[in-house]
């Protein structure tokens, strides 16, 4: 999509980097009073640089709607041309400093997130000191959107949803638990079908990796549920079931520390195990730079050592 003018040795650019800028701020933003705020330029500025690049390409980018500009057909093909183009320029910057285009952006569903992420980024940071990570903690849904949107380069997703736009790869496994509080009467041994299936439930909001696993065992194994209260954290369930009497099916990484400190009671039942697959999202229009793919490779090296760690918690616990 970057053209040259002919007819001189060796070509000569006519797209320069500051009209890319200009694009993409624009196609996030949906305006060029507000890219031209992201880029530092005024909105003159900002507008004569989205009409110079259409006049290049030959094409618009955007149809105008009143006030608003969105992508159009020609948009949408250009964005992750121009959005890798960016990276590579970062990448070009940081060459001689010893650091990777900075900051790499992930978007992370709510358990991976907060529970699986954070060691590993403790690891990336120690062996890439000035290599900085953005994270973005969003419920599966959202993590979707951002990365298809590039608002993120590399998201982590619980759930099993696509998006015709991403690649998804698979990366580790994640097992789910049934909890109660500590002193409800399923705590004090196996627990039967029917006593889950008469028993009150607290699950994710839907659109959550989470509530599409907890949705697709329950409806699996008890066929029916009472789904008493939908809240938007894990951390909110936890509480609420420590607090009361109804029954929530959360990952184990995030129960972990509350099963050990006896806050909560993690539920038997004559039930086949509830397992999920853990994924790592990209765009399939977008070639990831060198941090990017040596974050990835951080993360798929890391996997054993997670496994490790929750065996031995396991066994503690």
């Amino acid at each position: 999509m970057v053209t040259r003018k002919t007819g001189q040795s060796g070509g000569r650019l006519r797209i320069n980097l500051k009209l890319l800028e200009v694009f993409l701020a624009t196609a996030h933003d949906g305006s060029t009073r507000a890219a031209a705020d992201r880029v530092a330029r005024s909105q003159s500025a900002a507008s004569s640089a989205l009409v110079e690049l259409e006049s290049l390409l030959g094409v618009q980018l955007f149809d105008r709607s009143g006030r608003r500009l969105v992508l159009n057909e020609n948009g949408r093909a250009f964005l992750p041309r121009a959005a890798s183009l960016i990276e590579a320029a970062g990448e070009l910057e940081h060459l001689f400093h010893g650091q990777h285009a900075a900051p790499l952006r992930v978007a992370a569903s709510m358990t991976i997130g907060e529970h699986i992420l954070p060691p590993l980024l403790a690891r990336w940071k120690v062996s890439h000191p000035n290599s900085p990570v953005r994270l973005q903690i969003a419920n599966t849904t959202e993590v979707l959107a951002a990365v298809a949107a590039f608002d993120a380069d590399i998201g982590f997703i619980e759930g099993p949803q696509s998006h015709p736009d991403l690649l998804l790869r698979e990366w580790m496994t994640d097992e789910m638990v049934i909890i109660s509080s500590s002193s409800h009467p399923l705590a004090r041994g196996m627990v039967t079908r029917e006593a889950l299936r008469e028993a009150r439930w607290a699950l994710r909001e839907r659109g959550s990796g989470t509530r599409e696993a907890a949705d697709r065992w329950l409806l699996a194994q008890l066929e029916d549920v009472h789904v008493d209260f939908e809240l938007g954290t894990p951390e909110a369930i936890k509480a609420l079931v420590a607090a009361g009497d109804a029954l929530a099916i959360l990952p184990r990484h995030s129960v972990a520390a509350s099963l050990r400190r006896g806050e909560l009671k993690e539920l038997r039942a004559f039930l086949p195990t509830a397992v999920r697959q853990l994924a790592v999202v990209t765009h399939r229009e977008r070639r990831l730079g060198a941090g990017g793919e040596a974050f990835l490779e951080h993360c798929f090296e890391g996997v054993g050592k997670i496994k490790r760690s929750s065996a031995a918690r396991s066994v503690m616990s």
